[in-house]
């Protein structure tokens, strides 16, 4: 897998991608009430197409770690997008074989459908439910799978993602209360996935921490909620400063991070800006791997505060 975060070909094409997975997703509460059979082989087809990208390079990656969703597509849509592309980028770090991928980016598509059949409002009113609006939340996951059951899921272990993806390591999770070997292997990578893009996501559906934040929270508070492995796959996609982030330089020069390089997480290629963040001139770029004597103090917000 890439490690850069590129503008040309590759990622226009990966840009048109996940549009046509949004757009898929988006298509998929029609399907609930109607007597129409579900397009698997669609969805299959899409899914086949992330494998192969994030095969490819990053740039599917990057796309699908922005947190705000576009107008006119809806949140649920939006949201299973990101997790089905994360979801299968952690598990090919796991080393997950291709079929493999497929089923779990597939189950990341869809894991949320529980949520379609739910009034609206709740996904926008989730920290502050009433008790009984939170047991009917916690249904959604049995609700999802009964659903994707239903439509002749190609694999059973689509349905069991789906119906565990909210089920955690130490029996912390719902709608079981299951724990470790109990819960599905897909579960916990799309469960994984699920949790770091709900926290990045802007209020009121998540408190839209910079992805580094999200994984620095997964890291001090839920860690025992996923096994070590899958924490530290994330932790080495993600890195402390992925690319966009400000950040200061021990010279007091203010850089933005244009590419990780894997192997040394703290130490990406930074494009040196000026105190609001935009490019000098003329150009410069760092390759930190390669300056020794040159190392990051700290991440910045926009504008350089």
């Amino acid at each position: 897998l890439g490690d850069e975060h590129q503008h040309g070909p590759a990622g226009e094409a990966a840009e048109a991608l996940f549009e046509e997975l949004k757009r898929f997703l988006d298509r998929v509460p029609a399907l609930i009430g109607a007597e129409e059979p579900f397009p698997w082989e669609t969805l299959r087809g899409l899914i086949e197409r992330v494998v192969d990208a994030l095969a490819d390079g990053g740039d599917l990656f990057w796309i699908a770690n922005r947190p705000v969703a576009p107008a006119g597509v809806r949140h649920l849509a939006f949201h299973q997008a990101r997790v089905a592309v994360l979801a299968v980028r952690l598990a090919a770090v796991l080393g997950h074989e291709r079929r493999q991928l497929v089923e779990i980016g597939m189950a990341g598509a869809l894991i949320d459908v529980g949520l379609w059949q739910m009034p609206p409002d709740l996904l926008q009113r989730l920290p502050g439910l009433s008790a009984e609006e939170q047991a009917r939340y916690r249904t959604h996951p049995a609700l999802g799978a009964t659903l994707v059951r239903r439509w002749g899921a190609p694999s059973e272990a689509i349905v069991q993602a789906i119906l565990h993806h909210h089920e955690r390591e130490q029996g912390q999770g719902f709608p079981g209360g299951l724990a470790g070997g109990a819960i599905h292997p897909h579960a916990k990578i799309v469960g994984l996935a699920d949790a770091y893009t709900g926290l990045t996501e802007p209020p009121p559906l998540g408190p839209g921490l910079r992805p580094h934040e999200a994984v620095r929270d997964i890291v001090r508070s839920k860690a025992e909620s996923f096994p070590v492995a899958h924490v530290k796959a994330l932790l080495s996609e993600i890195s402390v400063f992925p690319p966009g982030t400000l950040v200061r330089l021990n010279t007091g020069e203010v850089g933005r991070v244009v590419a990780v390089n894997r192997n040394q997480p703290l130490r990406p290629r930074v494009e040196v800006c000026d105190a609001h963040g935009r490019p000098v001139t003329p150009a410069k770029t760092v390759d930190l791997s390669e300056a020794p004597f040159l190392y990051i103090t700290g991440a910045l917000a926009e504008g350089g505060r």
